[in-house]
């Protein structure tokens, strides 16, 4: 029953006075006469009724539904997460010994290397070298708890190391000397366990999914090159070359310069470095001819770098110890030594925090922090994917958030995961992350027992160690050409990466490398690819004749141009029916790209398609300066005077041209547009912005086309997409009274001139065509023009024919039964009741393919 205005079906039938509705209403609780009051102030003040699917009671999900959603089990995602945090407790119990022994062999094997990479990281931050150890003791010991990767090991890598040292160079060159090194770098490491354990807490580690491999690449090729680089003056016993500071084309210069001063130290160097290379390459020869050998060649690779510092620090010795010193307290050598390394945890105690180190520090805390996360998750990251697990991001943060909380109270410094213990981990048949107790268990003997014999460690030998370690972190020609192939783009921002760490500093190179990346994100959501879709038509069956021969045909929408050449030259596309035009979108449809998208789609409209007919104004002076018309002769001949002539010929024709168009004298062979077909497959979501550029678009399409277009929308995925077109006034099939403005730039107040504007517009458009009625201009012959009957009620009224109502609300009275499925189209366990419907009699514009979109608009099952 339909519902009808206050006062059309009341009758006066007391005695004094009352309507029959007002006679409801006074026996009515109070609490419900409030509720129905305050609902209708809100309606209008929300302009409820003026939403076309809210009138005719087309449903779509409520924010109840999305509410509902997200506070779902609160109780068991509580739970979730803290079990989350201690990932350990998954595997601990499973434990047996087979495990144990592979996290022996890779325990113990990462150990070895382990601490001569600690030492040689902790002179290259700067720092004493037990802190080294210390880092490495307290990332393999904690990370055991929360690690979701049994492969990555966390202590001081060559790149953090770097940035530690360069943030003790400015905060040093900002208070001077009254903090040590080694205080600057734990505190450091304080605040960057902070914020990283925070990222974790709160499961924001999805941010760092925006900053790309290539970028990643590149700025950890540009820190290597930078460290290579700042350890060629020690390899090779140059002094006098600052390496702290200065960008690393200046550190190039100055070594070349001083090459005439290379000491001795350069033997032990160089030594090292040919024998690191040279064995690892015979190690990788062996087996290709030896398979049987493959086993014994990796350990024995592995070990390269602890067997020749053993080498040459009893080599050192040996000659060192017998030279006669002047003064034994301050013994002086002919090659730099490490020096006195502390046996046993010197440092424990709290770290000195202030807020003035703090603030000396902030504007490193950034890039130090970005370093941090970026190296771990790639490590992980890639390691899950050739073993065959998967990482948690979230939690990974946390356990380099504690590691770097903790580390410091230890003596440590700032700690990560490391790219070559990491793969030598894998490599040596680790089962578990309790491997890391196995290399703790190294670091500390390593502490107590061997403390003294670091002593006499050459630091040429260590600078090879380090040279030789970030040689890996290049990447090679062949990534780079994978990259091209893949992404010219970000090719390049591997190379912005590259050079701006190595001619400024690796502060700017990580910028760089965000912000680049934040760029191309940007631009590839502000500009994103659609296309204008045609028909192939497939044709299948059986290849043999007779009366069993089943032949059929699909229909497949390409893009109509082939500007990529990915299509066969000789697979003719199919243009679809005159009047009707069929677009993709290939990215979401948001605020960054919705003018982009709208404008296009406009140009393309009035490219492919003519006006209805041209509205006659009495005067010239009557048109909008947006559509002037003809020419001004008195305006070009004026014109042609002031230019000599130039481009006469051609204004001259363009007068011509306007002047016959204003006539009707130009013949327009362009269809009329009936109907545009968005394909909405891969349109995850919608936004205000885009939503209201939406409703311009079919705005400025019916002034131009001086009549009501249709707007079908195909495969919509997600029901928060189709409510934000209904709000626009999409989907029903209803004509407007008013422009739609969600989000309208004047008050509401003035808004009754644009709809002054607009009805005028009408008017001059309906009396337009009817000198072109007869001559079916707008063809309708076989479409589907039957409307949904408006429904017409009182804003005011709070009173609704229920029977009404109900027959309207998304069939759902009369789906009942055991055909009647409240959950269809829901998805799974989520509890958004209203399903995403197709072709629905209230919603005939949403269609769940093309085929059927074009059948509707053109009223023919085929074309």
């Amino acid at each position: 029953m339909p519902l009808f205005k206050r006062g059309q079906e009341a009758t006066n039938d007391t005695d004094n006075g009352y309507t029959h509705d007002d006679t409801v209403a006074v026996h009515q609780p109070f609490g419900e006469r409030l509720y129905a009051s305050s609902a209708k102030v809100g309606k209008k003040l929300v302009d409820y009724d003026a939403t076309e699917a809210n009138r005719l009671g087309v449903p779509y999900v409520s924010s109840k539904d999305w509410l509902g959603d997200v506070f779902r089990h609160p109780g068991r995602k509580a739970a979730d997460y803290f079990d989350a945090l201690f990932p350990f407790t998954k595997w601990i119990l499973s434990y047996n010994t087979q495990w144990l022994i592979g996290d022996l062999i890779a325990g113990i094997t990462v150990g070895l290397v382990v601490v001569p990479q600690s030492l040689s990281y902790a002179t290259l931050a700067t720092v004493p070298p037990e802190f080294g150890l210390y880092s490495s003791f307290v990332g393999v010991a904690i990370y055991a708890f929360f690690a979701t990767s049994k492969d990555v090991t966390i202590g001081p890598v060559a790149v953090m190391s770097l940035q530690t040292a360069n943030v003790i160079r400015d905060v040093t060159g900002k208070a001077g000397n009254i903090y040590k090194p080694e205080v600057i770098a734990s505190a450091l490491a304080f605040i960057c366990g902070v914020v990283t354990l925070g990222i974790g807490l709160l499961r924001l580690g999805w941010i760092v999914e925006f900053i790309p491999a290539p970028a990643v690449s590149g700025f950890m090729t540009g820190s290597a090159i930078t460290i290579a680089v700042g350890q060629v003056p020690k390899l090779m016993g140059i002094s006098g070359v600052k390496t702290n500071g200065p960008a690393t084309y200046h550190i190039i210069i100055e070594t070349l310069k001083g090459l005439p001063r290379t000491q001795i130290d350069a033997a032990f160097g160089l030594c090292t470095l040919f024998f690191l290379y040279f064995v690892r390459w015979l190690m990788n020869f062996i087996p290709r001819r030896k398979p049987t050998w493959a086993r014994a060649c990796f350990f024995i690779s592995v070990l390269r770098s602890a067997f020749i510092i053993i080498i040459l620090t009893a080599a050192a010795y040996g000659w060192l110890h017998r030279l006669p010193q002047k003064n034994p307290a301050k013994p002086k050598y002919p090659i730099s030594l490490i020096g006195a390394v502390p046996a046993g945890f010197k440092h424990i105690g709290q770290p000195y925090l202030s807020s003035q180190l703090f603030s000396d520090m902030a504007g490193e805390i950034p890039a130090s922090v970005i370093v941090l996360l970026l190296e771990h998750i790639a490590i992980s990251k890639s390691f899950g994917r050739l073993n065959g697990y998967k990482i948690n991001p979230n939690q990974e943060l946390v356990a380099i958030g504690v590691t770097n909380l903790i580390g410091p109270a230890f003596g440590g410094y700032a700690a990560t995961g490391s790219f070559s213990r990491t793969a030598i981990k894998a490599k040596s048949g680790v089962r578990t992350p309790l491997a890391g107790w196995i290399t703790a268990i190294v670091v500390v003997i390593a502490l107590y027992a061997v403390a003294g014999g670091f002593y006499w460690i050459p630091n040429a030998v260590l600078s090879a160690v380090i040279i030789h370690a970030v040689g890996d972190l290049i990447a090679p020609p062949a990534v780079l050409y994978r990259f091209w192939l893949v992404s010219p783009f970000e090719f390049f921002i591997w190379w912005g990466s590259v050079l701006a760490t190595i001619f400024a500093s690796v502060e700017i190179g990580v910028y760089v490398a965000v912000a680049a990346s934040a760029a191309l994100l940007l631009v590839r959501i502000a500009r994103p690819r659609g296309r204008w879709l045609g028909r192939v038509r497939i044709h299948y069956g059986t290849s043999t004749e007779g009366p069993n021969q089943e032949v059929g045909h699909r229909d497949v929408y390409v893009p109509l141009d082939d500007k990529d050449g990915m299509r066969d030259p000789s697979v003719h596309v199919e243009a679809p029916p005159p009047g009707v035009l069929i677009y993709r979108f290939e990215e979401a449809f948001t605020y960054p790209n919705a003018n982009y998208l709208t404008e296009m789609i406009l140009d393309r409209i009035k490219s492919e398609t003519r006006p209805f007919k041209a509205i006659k104004y009495a005067r010239h002076g009557d048109r909008p300066w947006n559509d002037p018309g003809p020419v001004n002769p008195s305006i070009a001949w004026a014109a042609r005077k002031i230019t000599c002539g130039f481009g006469g010929r051609k204004m001259q024709e363009g007068i011509e041209d306007a002047k016959r168009a204003a006539a009707g004298e130009i013949d327009d062979p362009r269809p009329v547009l009936r109907a545009i077909i968005f394909d909405c497959s891969s349109v995850s979501n919608v936004d205000t912005t885009s939503v209201q550029s939406l409703a311009d678009v079919r705005s400025a399409v019916e002034r131009y086309v001086g009549g009501q277009v249709e707007f079908h929308f195909v495969s919509i995925t997600s029901p928060w997409i189709r409510r934000g077109l209904l709000a626009a006034g999409f989907g029903t099939g209803e004509a407007n009274s008013h422009v739609t403005e969600i989000a309208p730039v004047v008050s509401q107040h003035d808004r009754i001139h644009v709809h002054n504007e607009q009805r005028i517009l009408q008017e001059r458009q309906e009396k337009a065509q009817k000198d072109d009625i007869e001559a079916n201009i707008l063809p309708t012959v076989g479409r589907n023009t039957d409307q949904i009957k408006k429904v017409e009620f009182d804003s005011d009224s709070d009173v609704k024919d229920s029977s009404a109502s109900s027959s309207i609300n998304n069939g759902r009275t009369k789906r009942t039964g055991a055909d009647y499925d409240p959950t269809e189209g829901a998805g799974g366990n989520s509890v958004v009741s209203v399903p995403v419907i197709w072709n629905h009699d209230l919603t005939p514009f949403f269609h769940l393919d093309i085929s059927t979109a074009l059948a509707a608009a053109t009223g023919k099952a085929d074309w």
